[in-house]
């Protein structure tokens, strides 16, 4: 970028360099020639060539108008009034002052830029006009209309180029926060999915394992004396891992290719399903669900799927064998969800709630609020434990946390 600006900075130099002695050229030949043509009540070289002292250097200030532009303003404005208030010969003496002009307003910072270029249009046209107040013949100050026109479209322009500068660079501006937008969103949807894998992982993987792990001790207990029942334990196993391992390939299929063909999220038509699972781990479970006026979200009911899940793979893990209550109540505008287990049970009849939320609790959470909905886990009076969320038919996006 360095050597790239440098680069730039000497091609400009050499081209204002070149532009200088052009102007300067033009301005003393033109000048010189038109003399020649027209005769001049007084020469560039009286007053120890003062005339040719102010073309010139009015003309050599231009190679450096872009590094100092109001000074050089200056310098071609104060030699244009000293030359024509002196009454020099009238000719294309005005190029360099046209030039500063054009480089004032196109360089400068806008507002200030123009309100220099123009007083100092004011005061050149005000000097200029003084001092044609007697010119020969009368015709000729035309010539100084054309230089106070000509001033003011040699401004017009240079705003003209600032603006469409300040315009490509708004634009280009524009153009890359759009384009830091897009991948903020782009790492943003990234870390969503990747937030979303791992809980179907873990929710997948810990209904089964829990599964796998009650059954395994059921086999172990019962293998000598009720090999039945020990068979029919280890083909749970078999089921259980069976369909694990087919979730895990649906849900880690998304990192490995795009196609159509992957299995869709699990909903609420296989509650059944998850229920019978749960039973054959020893639970005694209720349902109590009322069929929904409407097909459900997909992501409503593939979260309302997600939490009964964990809901029940708790229950299995923390407390084992006891009853719990399943209840599912549709709504108009949301789908209600009820998990309630009686705790575990001991010597005495009684019952335990199980230990503080887990990762579990938190996923539930995660779940419900990424839908806008609502989410409750706590222990009951009765000493188990009860899961409540409510999750919108229309889900409204993230739901914000209450400030404490």
């Amino acid at each position: 970028m360095e050597r790239r600006t440098g680069t730039f900075s000497l091609r400009a130099a050499t081209h204002d360099t070149l532009l200088a002695l052009l102007v300067t050229v033009m301005q003393v030949q033109g000048t010189v020639a038109r003399v020649a043509a027209e005769g001049a009540t007084r020469p560039l070289a009286d007053v120890g060539d003062l005339g040719y002292a102010l073309l010139v250097v009015s003309g050599l200030a231009v190679a450096v108008r872009r590094r100092w532009p109001v000074p050089v303003f200056a310098v071609t404005a104060l030699a244009s009034l000293a030359y024509y208030g002196l009454g020099f010969p009238d000719g294309p003496g005005w190029l360099a002052l046209f030039v500063s002009l054009y480089t004032l307003v196109a360089y400068g910072d806008g507002r200030r830029s123009l309100v220099i270029a123009g007083a100092g249009i004011s005061v050149l046209a005000a000097v200029w006009l003084y001092t044609a107040a007697d010119i020969e013949p009368r015709a000729a100050i035309g010539w100084v209309f054309f230089r106070v026109g000509a001033s003011v479209m040699s401004a017009a322009l240079g705003e003209s180029v600032r603006s469409r500068r300040v315009i490509a660079a708004d634009a280009e501006k524009r153009a890359e926060l759009a384009e830091r937008t897009r991948e903020e969103e782009a790492r943003a949807r990234v870390d969503a999915e990747r937030l979303r894998i791992a809980r179907e992982v873990h929710d997948t993987v810990a209904h089964a394992v829990a599964i796998i792990n009650v059954q395994s001790g059921v086999t172990a207990h019962v293998l000598d004396k009720r090999p039945e029942q020990a068979r029919e334990a280890l083909r749970t196993i078999e089921q259980t891992s069976s369909r694990a391992l087919r979730e895990m390939r649906a849900v880690l299929g998304v990192l490995r290719d795009d196609g159509d063909g992957r299995a869709p999220h699990p909903g609420l038509d296989q509650i059944a399903e998850l229920t019978a699972k749960a039973r054959e781990a020893g639970l005694d479970v209720t349902l109590e669900a009322s069929p929904p006026a409407a097909p459900l979200p997909s992501a409503v009911g593939s979260a309302a799927y997600r939490i009964l899940q964990e809901s029940v793979t708790n229950v299995i893990r923390h407390v084992g064998p006891t009853r719990v209550t399943v209840a599912l109540t549709p709504g108009t505008d949301a789908l209600e969800i009820r998990v309630t287990d009686e705790g575990r049970r001991t010597a005495n009849g009684g019952a335990t709630a199980p230990g503080g939320p887990g990762h579990g609790i938190l996923g539930m959470r995660e779940r419900c609020r990424l839908l806008g909905g609502e989410f409750d886990a706590g222990p009951t009076p009765g000493g188990g434990f009860e899961v409540t969320a409510r999750l919108p038919l229309a889900p409204t996006g993230p739901r914000r946390e209450a400030a404490p």
